[in-house]
């Protein structure tokens, strides 16, 4: 896996003369947010070896090379889930290719249903921590070269970016929830009786994604922001659909592109 890590960085490498400092996961619906990178280089993924195609609507799928918030940023617009059927150290192969880059923070985004009965439809979640059900990127092999055999994941999402955050949403005046973050395999939305277990065990939002990007990123000793979108409410009674989700985090997505480019600005 090393070698092909290695294979898809040089590639980009001999495509691209940009070293990022910053790598960013757009989710569902979130991938308007390019629009306001300074856009220097693109790369579709199926260009790239070994990396995978995104099947699901509303994730582009390419690499985005550029400034944004005065920051040399490489933007992921699609990212891939382990429900498409890929095993889950292809879901996280970029994260550790964009680590291989350069990056030294990591800023991830998605889309997700609202546990917490405090979180409004369109609120911004910023993930203090996780609970992961989706299976464990780490189990099997481990290559010392990416990191530890057993990683510490007692500040799975750092505190300084979450502070950061606060500061900016603050100066912005843009309202914001903290919470847990429950990542499952989907592809179905959760039922009524999942979303209570997730709640009590301590889940405040619940997606399909996200986690084993940030314990791939945790692994390599990467720094990560999470924030989440509220697209829809677990008890509202009403049917979720992808397409209601992707409405609604393109409501949001103002508020949280602002957030996330007031962070650059200051880091």
């Amino acid at each position: 896996m090393i070698e092909r890590i290695k294979t898809s960085a040089d590639y980009i490498r001999s495509k691209v003369d940009f070293q990022p400092e910053v790598g960013i996961i757009l989710g569902t619906g979130l991938g308007g947010l390019v629009n306001h990178i300074d856009i220097k280089h693109t790369l579709p993924y199926d260009e790239i070896p070994s990396f995978p195609v995104s099947t699901v609507e509303g994730h582009a799928g390419r690499l985005i090379f550029g400034l944004l918030g005065g920051k040399k940023v490489v933007a992921m617009q699609g990212r891939f889930h382990y429900y498409e059927g890929y095993a889950p150290e292809q879901v996280v192969f970029p994260v550790r290719v964009m680590k291989m880059l350069g990056i030294e923070n990591l800023f991830v985004s998605n889309a997700s249903g609202g546990i917490n009965s405090s979180f409004r439809v369109g609120d911004l979640m910023v993930i203090t921590d996780h609970i992961n059900l989706i299976p464990n990127v780490l189990i099997g092999k481990n290559y010392n070269e990416l990191g530890p055999r057993f990683p510490d994941m007692s500040e799975p999402y750092s505190k300084a970016l979450t502070a950061l955050a606060t500061d900016v949403a603050a100066e912005k005046g843009i309202k914001l929830q903290y919470g847990c973050y429950v990542g499952t395999t989907g592809p179905t939305f959760e039922t009524p009786k999942e979303y209570g277990y997730f709640k009590v065990i301590g889940g405040d939002a619940a997606g399909m994604s996200t986690t084993p990007e940030v314990i791939a990123a945790r692994h390599m000793g990467l720094p990560v922001f999470g924030i989440s979108i509220i697209t829809n409410a677990a008890f509202s009674g009403q049917k979720s659909t992808h397409e209601e989700v992707q409405r609604e985090g393109a409501k949001a997505e103002k508020r949280m592109t602002a957030l996330i480019v007031g962070m650059l600005e200051r880091m």
